[in-house]
This record gives structure tokens, C-alpha cells and sequence, in this order.
């Protein structure tokens, strides 16, 4: 993952992303990549659960 934190309180699933920093452009070039988990991930501690997230902006 990239600049993706993720914690489970309860059932309360929570998600940090640093909106400040940019880890260049996506594979089609149109987008800057700001966050990722880069597929999708199990949720830690809930083996039953998965997330995928993608954070951009537009060039």
C-alpha cells in the first residue's frame, strides 16, 4: 500500500490518507497518484473483509 493507514476499532474501519504527497503519475498518465492500496487488501482483523482505494488528482 501506498500512503494508505487502515485500523479497526469495533466495526469501525478507519482510513488515513496523506493528501499532501504524490507518488507520480498512473499508468495511463492522466492522473497523479496521491494514494493506493494497489488492488484490493484484507481489512486488518476482519479476515472476511477487503478494501481497494485509489486516491488521485487530475494533471
Amino acid at each position: 500500500m501506498k500512503n494508505v493507514e487502515m485500523s479497526l476499532e469495533g466495526n469501525i474501519l478507519t482510513i488515513k490518507v496523506d493528501l499532501s504527497k504524490e507518488f507520480g503519475p498512473s499508468a495511463s498518465g492522466k492522473t497523479i497518484i496521491i494514494a493506493s492500496t494497489e488492488g484490493n487488501v484484507t481489512i486488518p482483523g476482519h479476515e472476511g473483509a477487503k478494501v481497494g482505494l485509489n486516491v488521485y488528482h487530475k494533471k
